[in-house]
């Protein structure tokens, strides 16, 4: 399967349709007159400053985004990563560093927990995911800022996650609901990111700690290398709204989701259990393989791109939005933060949990 199919959906222009009375500062349109996500502000008149502006308007940018589910703020005075990380500050509880980390990054200010967004060849697709759905801590808020944007492609292509699991069949919904879902991570096996870097520190007794306090099967093994298990569910119940949202990484961490040429590669070499990371059902036995196929296409079908101009900051809500990257030619910077972390056992959904 192509996983850069999102790229035929990006758009030079678009309509614009509002979507609430504009203010004299600050105009508000969706950016897809059919689609509800993003709900774009932008100003009116030039030299708005986008940390003052949401600091002031915070309470009506948190019911919007709950709403739409994503926001992308253009046309705001541009400050680079210092303004980027007020930012972060003005529209959340303040960005969080990058811990039990999954993928490359380089944290662009020793003193702000901002970092560049996932650094892959830029050739690479991204699959759409929720940024950390696999961790037992997750983000409730994710940013992009584009810095400045490639010459060809390097969309972030967006997409409801509340529409994928209205497209799952009740079914597979609920042999997930029922056996959740385990991730099986190696660390060090000469692909992936070695433990160091995921749990930021050389000692392994910090490590352990860590994995105590998450519920993490640790397993050392020859060579300083490691392997970890975890359990977590595969839909979540969102804490402000109570809606049943599919969250997890149970597609984008399953092996065959990698790249044709990269799996075949290390499906040659590794077993299921020995790959970089895979996953499974939480009881250990393999997920279907016609269950990811149609998990994979339902993801992918929800996903819309656009391309970034510079200056642009994009506000996740991070469970009910799903973001992927295309491939691009070019020089590209778009950095990221996390904020408002949230404990995943905490809003694992249940049939009682979910507001009617």
């Amino acid at each position: 399967m192509e996983k850069n199919a999102t790229a035929g959906k990006s758009i030079a222009s678009v309509r614009r349709r509002a979507v609430s009375p504009a203010t004299d500062l600050v105009r508000q349109y969706l950016l897809f007159p059919d689609k509800n996500m993003p709900l774009v502000c932008q100003p009116a008149v030039a030299g708005v400053d986008l940390v003052t502006w949401a600091k002031t308007h915070r309470s009506e940018l948190e019911l919007l985004l709950q709403k739409h589910g994503v926001i992308l703020f253009r046309g705001f005075a541009s400050a680079g990563v210092t303004g980027f990380h007020d930012a972060i500050g003005a529209l959340s509880s303040g960005a969080l560093e990058y811990k039990f980390r999954a993928s490359p990054r380089t944290q662009v200010d020793a003193e702000r927990p901002v970092y560049t967004s996932t650094d892959y060849p830029a050739e690479e697709s991204i699959f759409p995911h929720n940024e950390h759905s696999y961790s037992p801590v997750v983000p409730l808020k994710l940013f992009f800022y584009c810095d400045y944007p490639s010459e060809v492609g390097g969309e972030t292509p967006i997409g409801d996650a509340r529409q994928v699991l209205a497209r799952i069949p009740e079914k597979i919904r609920e042999r997930f609901q029922k056996k959740n879902i385990m991730y099986v991570r190696n660390y060090g096996d000469g692909f992936g990111l070695p433990w160091h870097t995921v749990f930021q520190t050389e000692d392994r007794a910090e490590v352990e700690a860590y994995c105590a306090t998450q519920s993490i099967q640790v397993e050392w093994k020859s060579g300083n290398r490691l392997r970890t298990r975890q359990i977590g569910p595969a839909i979540v119940c969102h804490p402000q709204t109570g809606e049943a949202v599919w969250f997890n990484h149970g597609t984008f961490f399953h092996a065959t989701t990698l790249p044709a040429r990269v799996r075949d590669a290390l499906m040659a070499e590794f077993s299921a259990e020995d790959l970089p990371q895979n996953t499974f059902y939480g009881d250990g036995t393999p997920i279907e393989p016609e269950f990811v196929d149609l998990l994979r296409q339902i993801y992918l079908d929800a996903m819309v791109g656009f391309p970034w101009q510079s200056g642009d900051v994009l506000m996740l809500d991070n469970i009910l939005a799903l973001h992927s990257r295309n491939p691009y030619r070019g020089a590209r910077r778009i950095l990221t933060g996390m904020a408002e972390p949230q404990r995943a056992a905490d809003i694992a959904f249940t049939t009682n949990s979910a507001q009617e």
